[in-house]
Order: C-alpha cells, then sequence, then structure tokens
C-alpha cells in the first residue's frame, strides 16, 4: 500500500485536468511569518495568526516578507458524502493554485508535496512560482471526515511580492476513471507536407488498471460534419500508456473528441482538442507596410526607427518630406537621425521590390513625448529566465529579422534579470557579468540592424533573481545605459520591499518615489529610453505612471500560459483601466505567452490552446498593450508566426488613437469588448469564455455596444468582410471572433 502511494504522488505531483470541478474550495487562511516546523501540526493554536485571502498576495494585504518564510495554515471540513462517492476511495487531489516562490506542503502533519526550493535546502534556490501546485494524497483514512483539517505551507518568498496567488484552490476526491489523461502533440508529417500528424497519448495515472472503449472522432466545427471516427478497445494497467496517431489537414481548423467509456462503473470522459490552425492569409509578395504610423522623439535624442514593411528582398526604400537631419537607408530601411526643432513632420514612407510598390503617410512627432503606440518586440524572460546570455539574445534578435517579425515593427530586444555582474565597478558603475562580454557591442548590432537594445534593472539594491538593483546608483546607471545604447528600461520592484518595509509613510508617495528619482535620471541623458514600471499594479500605479513619465505599466503580477492567467490578467484586471491608457502611457499586461516558454533552460510549448491563444492576442491588440514576445524565436511554427504576425491585428494595437477597449458585454460566458480607432470605426472581441462551443448572436448586444446600424464588417484574422446581416457566430471553447466594424 505505501509503495503505490507514493507512485501515485510520483506520477501525480503535477497533474490535475482543467475540467475537473473541485469538491471543496478554499479561500482564507491563518498567516505567519516566520519558520517553526510545529506550524505544520494541525493541533497547532493558530488563533491568534492573522487571516488573509489565499487567492492574492501577501504583499497585497499588507504582510511583506522578502528572503524569508511565512506559513499559511488551511482549516477545512470535508463531507463523508465525499467519500462515498468515489469508486476509488484512497487517492486525493489539493489544488493550491500558484505560490511565488517554494513551498512545502503538508496535510494534518503529514508531508503533502514540495515545489521549488528554498536557500535551507540542498543545491541552488529555485522559485517555481508559475507552477500549479498539485498534490496528490494516498492516504483518505488520514482525513477527518466531517471534522476540521489542516493543510499547513511553508513558504519561502526569495524576493516580494511572495505567497499563494492564484484562485481555485481545493479539494478533489477522484474516482478511478479521472486516473484517465491524455495528452495531444502536433508535429509536421515528413512524408506529406500538407498534413499534420497527430499524437494521442492515453495514460492511466492510478495504480489500478483501467478497462474500457475509446471512441475518436474528428469535425468540423462549423458545420458539425464528421470527417472520421475511430474506436479501439482499452486495457491499461496502472501507470501504463498507448498511443494513437492519426493524420488531418495542416492548419485547418477541425474539432477531435476523445470519449473513454470505463466497462466497469459505467462512467465516460469526454477530452476535446483543436488542433492548430492558422487564420492569417498568406503574406503577398509585394511591398506592405505593417507597423505604426507614427512615432515619437524628443528634441536631440537620435532615432533608430526599422521601417515594418513586408515582402520579397530585395526592396528599396526611400521618402518625402523628410526632414534635415535624418537618413533613410534605401536598402535596409532604417531611419536614423535626429533634430533638435519640435514638430510634427509629416512624411511619406515608400518601399518598392519586383512585386509591387506602396505608400505610407506617416508623422514624426519631435516633442517631449516618447511611445505614441505600445511597444513592439522580444523579451527573454518567458524563455530563458535567468538562464539568458548574450549568445541567447543575440540568437532571437537574429531570428527575430530573418523570420521576419523586424517587417511587422516588432523592434525591442529586451534583456530581463541575471545579465549583472555580482559587484560593481570601483567608481559605482553597474557593470554586465561573463555571460554579457559586450553589452556595448550588442547595442550597436541591434542598432546597425534597425533595432533596439532594452535592459532590466530595480530599484532596490537587489532585483527579483537577486542580481545587483540600482538603489543609490540610479545617475550612475542611467549613464551606463546610455553609452551601451539602451532604448527600454524594465524597472522591477523586487527588491526595494525592503526599503519599503523601512518606511513610516506607505502611501501612494511611497511608491512614486522610487520610480520619480529613476525618471529624472533616465531624462537627462541624450537618448530616449523607454521607461517600463514593473511593481504588479500596487497603489493603483495607473492613476500615477503619467506623473513619473512612466511610458507603461505592469497592472498586475506575471502572467503564466495557463487561461486562468489570461483571464485574470487580462479580462479582469484590465476592465476598468481603459481611462488611463493614452498615446506615451499604456497599462501593460504583461508578455505574450505563446510559442515555446519555459521560463529556464526546459522549453516546452505553450499551454494555452490553439484558440485561448487567438484570444489572448485578440485581448492584448484591444488593450492597446505591448506586444512583447516571449517565446524562443528561432524555433517558433508556421502557427505562432501567424498569430504574431497578422498586419490587421497588429494595426488595432498600433492605432494612432491611443483609446484602449472597454469591456461593453459581460453577459454569463460572453464578453465583448470595443476600441474605438483612429479612422472612427471600432475593433470588437467577441469572446466565449466558457468550456464549450457556443454560437453568439452579436445583434442581441448591437444596444449595450452603442450600435444602432451595422454599415460593415470585417474578420481581422481572416482578413475578410462579412454579411453585416448574418452576425451569429460559431465561437471555440475560450475562443474569439475578432471584427473591425463600421457602425451609425
Amino acid at each position: 500500500m505505501k509503495k503505490i502511494v507514493l507512485c501515485i504522488i510520483a506520477l501525480m505531483a503535477v497533474f490535475l485536468n482543467p475540467t475537473w470541478a473541485q469538491d471543496l474550495l478554499f479561500h482564507e487562511a491563518k498567516v505567519r511569518v516566520g519558520d517553526d516546523p510545529s506550524w505544520k501540526d494541525p493541533k497547532f493554536d493558530d488563533s491568534g495568526w492573522e487571516t488573509v485571502s489565499i487567492h492574492k498576495l501577501l504583499h497585497d494585504q499588507g504582510i511583506s516578507f522578502p528572503h524569508t518564510f511565512a506559513w499559511y495554515r488551511i482549516h477545512f471540513t470535508p463531507s463523508p458524502d465525499l467519500l462515498k462517492k468515489s469508486d476509488l476511495r484512497q487517492a486525493l487531489i489539493f489544488n493550491l493554485g500558484l505560490i511565488d516562490d517554494a513551498d512545502q506542503s503538508y496535510i494534518n502533519g503529514y508531508f503533502l508535496g514540495k515545489t521549488g526550493r528554498n536557500p535551507k535546502d540542498d543545491g541552488e534556490e529555485q522559485s517555481m512560482w508559475d507552477t500549479e501546485r498539485v498534490y496528490v494524497f494516498g492516504d483518505a483514512s488520514k482525513i477527518n471526515w466531517g471534522g476540521d483539517n489542516v493543510i499547513a505551507i511553508r513558504v519561502y518568498n526569495g524576493g516580494d511580492p511572495g505567497g499563494m496567488l492564484s484562485t481555485g484552490q481545493g479539494l478533489i476526491v477522484p474516482n478511478l476513471i479521472d486516473g484517465i489523461n491524455v495528452a495531444w502533440e502536433e508535429t509536421d508529417n515528413p512524408k506529406a507536407p500538407q498534413l499534420l500528424t497527430c499524437r494521442i497519448t492515453l495514460l492511466n495515472k492510478f495504480a489500478k488498471a483501467q478497462k474500457g472503449k475509446l471512441k475518436i472522432t474528428f469535425t468540423d466545427p462549423e458545420t458539425d460534419k464528421v470527417l472520421s471516427k475511430h474506436e479501439k478497445d482499452i486495457n491499461l494497467k496502472g501507470f501504463r500508456k498507448t498511443v494513437f496517431t492519426t493524420n488531418y489537414p495542416k492548419y485547418k481548423w477541425s474539432k477531435v473528441e476523445l470519449v473513454y467509456i470505463d466497462k466497469v462503473y459505467g462512467k465516460t470522459r469526454t477530452f476535446v482538442h483543436y488542433p492548430k490552425y492558422i487564420l492569417t492569409p498568406k503574406e503577398p509578395e509585394k511591398s506592405r507596410y505593417n507597423g505604426a504610423v507614427v512615432y515619437g522623439l524628443r528634441p536631440g535624442s537620435p532615432l533608430i526607427f526599422r521601417l515594418p514593411v513586408s515582402g520579397v528582398r530585395p526592396m528599396r526604400f526611400s521618402a518625402e518630406n523628410l526632414p534635415e537631419g535624418f537618413h533613410l537607408d534605401a536598402d535596409k530601411g532604417i531611419l536614423t537621425g535626429s533634430t533638435d526643432k519640435s514638430g510634427a513632420y509629416n512624411i511619406t514612407l515608400k518601399a518598392s521590390n519586383a512585386y509591387g510598390s506602396m505608400e505610407q503617410k506617416f508623422t514624426l512627432k519631435v516633442d517631449n513625448n516618447i511611445g505614441l503606440t505600445p511597444a513592439m518586440g522580444w523579451n527573454s524572460w518567458n524563455c530563458w529566465g535567468l538562464s539568458v546570455s548574450q549568445d541567447k539574445v543575440l540568437s532571437s534578435a537574429k531570428a527575430l529579422l530573418d523570420k521576419g517579425f523586424g517587417d511587422y515593427g516588432y523592434s525591442y530586444v529586451i534583456i530581463d534579470d541575471s545579465w549583472e555582474a555580482k559587484e560593481r565597478k570601483a567608481d559605482g558603475h553597474i557593470a554586465a557579468n561573463e555571460k554579457f562580454p559586450d553589452m556595448k557591442g550588442l547595442g550597436d548590432w541591434l542598432h546597425n540592424s534597425g533595432l533596439k537594445l532594452g535592459i532590466y534593472s530595480s530599484p532596490g539594491a537587489y532585483t527579483c533573481g537577486h542580481y545587483l538593483g540600482s538603489l543609490g546608483h540610479e545617475m550612475q546607471d542611467a549613464e551606463t545605459y546610455n553609452e551601451w545604447g539602451v532604448d527600454y528600461l524594465k524597472y522591477d520592484w523586487c527588491g526595494y520591499s525592503e526599503v519599503w518595509d523601512t518606511l513610516k509613510d506607505q502611501t501612494v508617495a511611497s511608491y512614486v518615489r522610487p520610480y520619480l528619482l529613476m525618471e529624472e535620471k533616465l531624462r537627462s541623458q541624450p537618448r530616449d529610453i523607454w521607461y517600463g514600471l514593473c511593481q504588479y499594479g500596487m497603489g493603483d500605479v495607473w492613476r500615477w505612471g503619467h506623473a513619473v513619465d512612466a511610458n507603461s505599466w505592469r497592472t498586475t503580477g506575471d502572467i503564466t500560459d495557463s487561461w486562468r492567467s489570461v483571464c485574470e490578467i487580462g479580462f479582469d484586471a484590465e476592465a476598468n483601466l481603459y481611462p488611463y491608457a493614452e498615446p506615451g502611457h499604456w497599462n501593460d499586461p504583461d508578455m505574450l505567452c505563446v510559442g515555446k516558454v519555459g521560463w529556464g533552460s526546459m522549453l516546452r510549448d505553450t499551454r494555452l490552446t490553439t484558440d485561448e491563444q487567438y484570444s489572448h492576442i485578440s485581448l492584448w491588440a484591444l488593450l492597446a498593450a505591448n506586444m512583447l514576445i516571449g517565446c524562443d524565436l528561432s524555433q517558433i511554427d508556421d502557427f505562432t508566426q501567424g498569430l504574431l504576425c497578422n498586419n490587421e491585428v497588429i494595426a488595432v494595437d498600433q492605432d494612432p488613437l491611443g483609446k484602449q477597449a472597454k469591456r461593453d458585454v459581460k453577459d454569463g460566458d460572453v464578453q465583448i469588448w470595443k476600441r474605438i480607432l483612429s479612422d472612427g470605426s471600432y475593433a470588437v472581441g467577441i469572446f466565449n469564455m466558457s468550456e464549450e462551443e457556443m454560437n453568439i448572436d452579436f445583434s442581441k448586444y448591437f444596444a449595450q455596444c452603442g450600435i444602432h446600424k451595422l454599415n460593415s464588417i470585417r474578420d481581422l484574422w481572416r482578413q475578410q468582410d462579412l454579411d453585416t446581416t448574418k452576425v451569429t457566430y460559431h465561437v471555440a471553447p475560450h475562443g474569439v471572433r475578432f471584427v473591425r466594424i463600421t457602425c451609425e
């Protein structure tokens, strides 16, 4: 029995089917900062501890504990009926959500699970804030059914904010059939390039054998036409798997439904998968403009602007009405120069190749406001985490150019945490570590390619990764950034919490001061540096970010590649922030979680489904959010390329009016977000938030969206004009119909 329990724990440590509903939800806990092993004892008296929500970080509830421990104690009373309904009556699954940074968890004093490492463990400290804590306890007899039970969680915080930070924590009492899980893997078919091969793995994650029948059906989601059917008897021993492979048309919209029927108990489980499908039309061979039509530059600052033009190379570039002091490279399409004269310069940009030519009206605004459209580029964090290096950054920058992302306006190449040397130079200036042997050379290479260099620091003495921050050296760091050619600074609160904890004044002004200080130093430099605040929305940063001249400010904690994270950070947190976004100053719901991510050296495909990715990018465009790619660009596939390089979707994000979308409709599982654009049209996202397919009648919501008469409607992903009299749309689970409309 003990051996079986250990096997279950080992195999189930990261297993939670998202369709499962928790049998018992947890909402609050007792908490205390400190570290005492007796606090895991269920009989320990925690009545004097503070009660907190387990859905919000402790920092957001007035509790800070950087580089030390805190304990949570969750009390719960499970009904005996929960155990009676289970045909397994052995394993219990505890979902504790996300925890920043590492934890050891116990149930009634018994070890439950551990994720990440703290400084007292063997090996290097390891943050695993983005990993769902799903622990299996294999002995239901150790639970006090109908009485009080205690989950004790020892949390180490490597740097604020720290603690539990998600929703949906709870207890699941599984049935035997719940041990059946499915994994889907799509690969190119080398023998038939027009096909994708789907590898379907059926896995029994429990020790007890499973017997049943498997039915697999392929359908067209829009017509419900059955494309193919397959059936097979299943006899899976404990912890065993069986694999099926099948082919289907590459990147075409289809639906795979897998139904497993248990022969012993007659129960069924259904798994649905939507393979990757590409909506973005193939890029034309002729030259086409794909990016921002306005750019802000401060007087005297150097301009580096790579024209976002796609098409077959070679290509020739030219410009009409180019102001004095500026030059456009006719072969590379890179606009450079500077001027001391303020004003709005209206320029006509031109490009031509063997297949045709294009002209684009473009405005260069020279005044004190930069960042007139959201930043587009690449950031190293979601991909490489603390394992980033100059070679990896250079490889990503080259891939950005080689794969055509630069032709769609992606220009910032941002190095996140872990570039800093262990010690400052003798004169106090910051230095790069051995992973970045030539930071200035990297900046020069990027600038010569028409790209921009971004970097990371903190107003504290240390960063989130415990590298050197800028505290007390703000002017020296700003000078170094200028010398290296830095064009973007991500300034992360991590580390400054230790200073903040000692302040008597912890009002909004205490959040403003460290960011205002660095802003003054950046503005004293002879180049424009995008100022990106990263402090998780504390003190309602959207209300005062303008005051420190920030170009963008993070509104939430870090994003992860889960639908729950996209919902919390995008749909929920941004719903009421639209009044605070404007050209030069943007709400920032964090980076993009598409492609291969991993926050370290082990990369994997994003956990977001195909339709969740379409919703993710559509919403970020509606929010006028920074479009910062977080994946390894060298491994990008055609689907992700189409997702990130749709010129009509990018035009919404980069619209010069700079108005963020407002959520006009929240009707059950239907949400509709609408953004006014500079030409008077509207971008509209019609989202299905449910787990099931929906037919959404857009006309039902015209009044709520302020639409009296629909004059035109265009599908932005498919780049097709639609019939204004047929506005009921089939939308996949967690999917979107993203349109541009004109109306009265």
